[in-house]
């Protein structure tokens, strides 16, 4: 159901970016004011989306793959953060469960472009 080789690939991906966003977000204030948690968000989407969109094996699995690498990458990011003291401990739990969950919806949305790209567009 889940491919672990996808999963691992995507992960990296995700934990890649989400260091470089708390890089960012530790040495500029501007990106910390207003970028922290959209673009954690959004880079949880995006490992979502990739690996939904190369596993191609449905929307359950795309979604739970989808939340399983968005939650991955979202709390070795915001745990990195929180080593960097940047944020608190407590934006721990809140900020995976926000990446679970765009993490999945990103999986929806990348087994929809399997499907379409399976079809032709």
């Amino acid at each position: 159901m889940i491919d672990t080789k996808i999963l691992l690939r995507t992960g990296i991906v995700g934990i890649v970016l989400q260091f470089v966003l708390m890089l960012a977000v530790h040495f500029f204030t501007y990106i910390a004011q207003n970028i922290f948690l959209f673009g954690g968000m959004m880079i949880a989407a995006t490992a979502g989306y990739l690996y939904a969109m190369h596993s191609g094996k449905g929307y359950f699995s795309g979604a739970t793959g989808g939340a399983i690498v968005g939650g991955l990458c979202g709390l070795i990011g915001v745990s990195a953060s929180v080593m960097m003291h940047d944020a608190a401990q407590t934006i721990i739990p809140l900020f995976t469960a926000i990446c679970v969950l765009t993490g999945a919806v990103g999986g929806l949305f990348g087994q929809m472009a399997a499907k379409l790209r399976t079809m032709g567009y």
